[in-house]
C-alpha cells in the first residue's frame, strides 16, 4: 500500500496544509494540486510580465516552511505548480533545498505547453496552450529517485497515479489498477471537498476546519479514502460519492493513460473516516490529448444599481434606459442585464427591501468599458430612480479571458522527464488507444409503487448534489441515499424536469448519464458557462452552486422517503 495525501485543491487553497499534513500522520506521498482552467490563464498572464515565472508561487513559500520536513520524515512531493514553467520551478526549489542545507533530490516533468507550436497544430493565437499529460513521466522521476517532482499540465488524478504505478511497477496496460488510481485520484485532487468541505449534508458533520484526505492505494488499483486521525471534516459514502461526480461527464472518465469507467466503482464504508474504493475497471486511452487553451478576450466592466422598495420593475427599466441612452455614442459589444429580485414586501431591513440590477459589458476597447461606462452610471447619481446608490465606486475596465478545449494527436506532444541529475527521458505515447464513445444507460431500478402520497419539499431534503464547471459547460452531479431514493431519483429527475426546476437550462442542450452503482445521476449542461469562468459570463460562473440551487426547488417527494424530516 503507498499511502498519497493531497495539501492543495487549488492555487489559493489553505496555505498551512502542507505542514499539517506532513506532521498530522504517516504519509509516502503528498500530492498538491495548483492548476485550474482559469489558473493557466492568471499564470499566462504573469509570464507576459516576467517570462522567468508562470509557476505558482505559493508553492515555493509553502516548501520555505516544510521541505526540511518532508525531508526528515521521508515523504516524497508531487505537484503541478510547475504551471507554465516546471523547469523553472524546479530550479527554485534546488535553490531552495541548497540555501536550507538539505539533500533534496528535484526533478520535472514537461512538454505540455504548446505556445511555441500552436500555430503549427491549428491552435491559433492563444495565450496559453498546454496539453494535459499522465503520469508516466512523474513515475519515471520517482524511480529515478526524484524527492520532489514538479509538473506543469497534468491531469489532476495523474498526482497520484505516478507514484502508485512507481511503486507497484504497473506496466502501461494494467488498465484496471491504473483506473482505480485515477478513480482515487480525482477523489482526493480537490482538498478538502472529499472530507466534508463544499458537502450537501454538512449539517450533518463538524465541517469548520476539515482535514485534508489521503488515499492508501493498494497494488490491485483499489484504494480507501480516509485522512489524518484527529483532524476535522468526514470522510463518508456521501462525501466520496459527492467528489466522484465533480466535474465528470458520462460513465467513461477519459484520461491520458486509461478510460476509467466509473460504472464499475463500488464504494464500502471501511471503518470511521474510511470509505474504500473498488471495481475499477479500465478501457485504452483515447489517441487525443486534451489541450487547455485561453485566449485575452477584450475588456469588462460592471456596476450593479441598488433598486429599493416600491415599482423595483419601473426603476430598473428607467436607469436600464437612462444608461443604455448615455452610451449610445460609443455602445459596448456586448451589454447584459440581470435583475435579481433579491427584495421582499414589508420588510424589517432595508437591505431585505432592495432588489440588484446588474450591468456587465465587455468590448475589445478598454475605453469603451472603462470610465466611459462606470461614468455614464454615475452621473445617473441625482437624475434616475429614487433612492438611487450602487454598490461599488466607478472602476477601470479589466481584462478578461477565453477558455476552449481542443484535442492533438498524443505523438504530437512532448512527455519528458528531466531527471534529478539533468538527463532526459521522453516517455512515449500510450501504445493501446481507443476512440471514445458513450456507454448505453444501464438499466434504471424499478420505481417505487405508484399511487403513493407526497409532500411538496425542497429537493435537496432526499437529494445530495455537486456542481462545477469544465469549460462553457456545468456539470451536475446528484445522488440519493437509500435505494428507495434512488429508485425515485432515477425515474423523477429527467432532462425535461431538469429543466422545469433550473430555468436557465431550458434552451441547452442536457445530457442526463445513469451511474446506478452510486444511485447518481450526472447532468451536463452545454453552453451554461457561455466562454468559461474567466469570462465572467454568469452569476456563478463555475457554475459551484447549481447544484443547491436544484437541491432548493421543491418537487413532490414520496412521504415514504421523508421519515424523519419534518
Amino acid at each position: 500500500m503507498i499511502r498519497i495525501g493531497n495539501a492543495s485543491g487549488f492555487y489559493g487553497d489553505r496555505f498551512a496544509a502542507v505542514r499539517e499534513m506532513l506532521t498530522g500522520g504517516p504519509l509516502d506521498v503528498l500530492t498538491g494540486d495548483y492548476l485550474a482552467e482559469l489558473t493557466m490563464l492568471i499564470l499566462g498572464r504573469d509570464r507576459l510580465k516576467d517570462p522567468a515565472r508562470g509557476y505558482a508561487r505559493t508553492f515555493l513559500r509553502q516548501m520555505e516552511d516544510t521541505l526540511g520536513e518532508a525531508a526528515d520524515r521521508g515523504v516524497k512531493i508531487v505537484t503541478n505548480a510547475g504551471g507554465l514553467n516546471p523547469a523553472g520551478l524546479a530550479d527554485r526549489v534546488r535553490e531552495l533545498a541548497c540555501r536550507l542545507g538539505l539533500d533534496v533530490a528535484v526533478a520535472h516533468v514537461e512538454g505540455d505547453d504548446l505556445l511555441p507550436r500552436a500555430a503549427e497544430l491549428g491552435l491559433g493565437r492563444p495565450l496559453t496552450a498546454n496539453a494535459y499529460l499522465g503520469a508516466w513521466g512523474i513515475a519515471e522521476c520517482l524511480r529515478a529517485g526524484a524527492d520532489v517532482v514538479v509538473t506543469g499540465r497534468v491531469t489532476d488524478a495523474s498526482l497520484v497515479v505516478g507514484p502508485a504505478a512507481a511503486r507497484f511497477g504497473w506496466a502501461r496496460d494494467d488498465f484496471d489498477a491504473l483506473a482505480g488510481a485515477v478513480a482515487a485520484g480525482h477523489v482526493i485532487e480537490c482538498g478538502a471537498q472529499a472530507t466534508g468541505g463544499n458537502y450537501a449534508f454538512f449539517t450533518e458533520h463538524d465541517v469548520a476546519v476539515p482535514g485534508f484526505p489521503i488515499a492508501e492505494v493498494h497494488a490491485d488499483g483499489t484504494s480507501v479514502i480516509t485522512k489524518h486521525e484527529g483532524t476535522g471534516g468526514a470522510v463518508t459514502v456521501g462525501t466520496v460519492t459527492a467528489q466522484l461526480l465533480y466535474e465528470i461527464g458520462g460513465a467513461r472518465y477519459l484520461g491520458p493513460d486509461v478510460t476509467a469507467r466509473f460504472d464499475t466503482l463500488t464504494l464500502t464504508g471501511d471503518g470511521p473516516d474510511r470509505v474504500r474504493i473498488s471495481g475499477a475497471r479500465g478501457e485504452p486511452p483515447p489517441p487525443r490529448l486534451k489541450v487547455c487553451l485561453n485566449r485575452l478576450g477584450g475588456f469588462r466592466n460592471a456596476t450593479t444599481f441598488v433598486l429599493t422598495g416600491l415599482d423595483i420593475e419601473a426603476k430598473a427599466a428607467l436607469v436600464r434606459d437612462q444608461l443604455e441612452r448615455a452610451l449610445e455614442d460609443r455602445p459596448p459589444a456586448h451589454i447584459r442585464w440581470t435583475l435579481a429580485r433579491t427584495d421582499r414586501p414589508d420588510a424589517g431591513t432595508e437591505q431585505e427591501a432592495s432588489a440588484l440590477l446588474h450591468c456587465e459589458v465587455k468590448d475589445a476597447d478598454a475605453a469603451v468599458v472603462g470610465r466611459a461606462f462606470s461614468g455614464a452610471a454615475i452621473e445617473l447619481a441625482l437624475a434616475s430612480y429614487p433612492g438611487f446608490h450602487v454598490t461599488a465606486p466607478p472602476s477601470d475596465a479589466s481584462p478578461y479571458g477565453v477558455y476552449s478545449a481542443a484535442f492533438v494527436g498524443a505523438a504530437e506532444v512532448p512527455h519528458v522527464a528531466v531527471l534529478p541529475d539533468g538527463s532526459r527521458v521522453d516517455i512515449p505515447p500510450a501504445p493501446a488507444t481507443r476512440e471514445p464513445s458513450d456507454v448505453d444507460d444501464a438499466p434504471l431500478p424499478e420505481p417505487l409503487p405508484p399511487g403513493q402520497p407526497t409532500r411538496r419539499v425542497p429537493l435537496g431534503t432526499v437529494i445530495g448534489a455537486r456542481s462545477g464547471d469544465k469549460g462553457g459547460d456545468a456539470n451536475l452531479g446528484v445522488w440519493a441515499r437509500t435505494d428507495d431514493a434512488w429508485r425515485w431519483l432515477a425515474h423523477a429527475l429527467t432532462v425535461e424536469e431538469l429543466r422545469r426546476l433550473l430555468p436557465e437550462t431550458a434552451g441547452l442542450p442536457v445530457h442526463r448519464h445513469v451511474l446506478p452503482n452510486l444511485r447518481a445521476l450526472n447532468f451536463v449542461v452545454e453552453g451554461l458557462l457561455g466562454e468559461g469562468v474567466a469570462a465572467q459570463a454568469r452569476f456563478d460562473p463555475q457554475a459551484k452552486a447549481l447544484g443547491e440551487w436544484l437541491r432548493a426547488r421543491h418537487a413532490d417527494v414520496p412521504e415514504a422517503l421523508l421519515a424523519g424530516h419534518a
